[in-house]
């Protein structure tokens, strides 16, 4: 029986999240370093983030929130700070 090379190997399409993480239980992400790009992390140290504002919102509106913030790619709590810094330029 002939050894895999890892030229072998290539990552499938998948047609659910489901399948996509039964895949990657059984397989090791090595074996497919060549189908594999470099992206570049920025992590923002200089962004000092020391205050915290709970703000209580119903369900609906949270639910809604959520909604767009996904669209968007972003947290709920991400939207909120760029919604408030919207308006607090708005009323400046």
């Amino acid at each position: 029986m002939k050894k895999k090379n890892r030229t072998d190997y290539k990552i499938p399409k998948f047609s659910s999240v489901k399948e996509e993480a039964k895949f990657w239980d059984t397989h090791s992400v090595t074996d497919f370093e060549d189908e594999l790009d470099d992206v570049a992390i920025v992590v923002e140290l200089l962004k000092p983030r020391n205050e915290t504002l709970v703000v209580r919102v119903q369900k609906t509106i949270k639910d809604r929130m959520e909604r767009v913030a996904a669209k968007r790619g972003v947290t709920v709590s991400t939207l909120a700070r760029i919604w408030f810094s919207e308006k607090l330029r708005q009323t400046a």
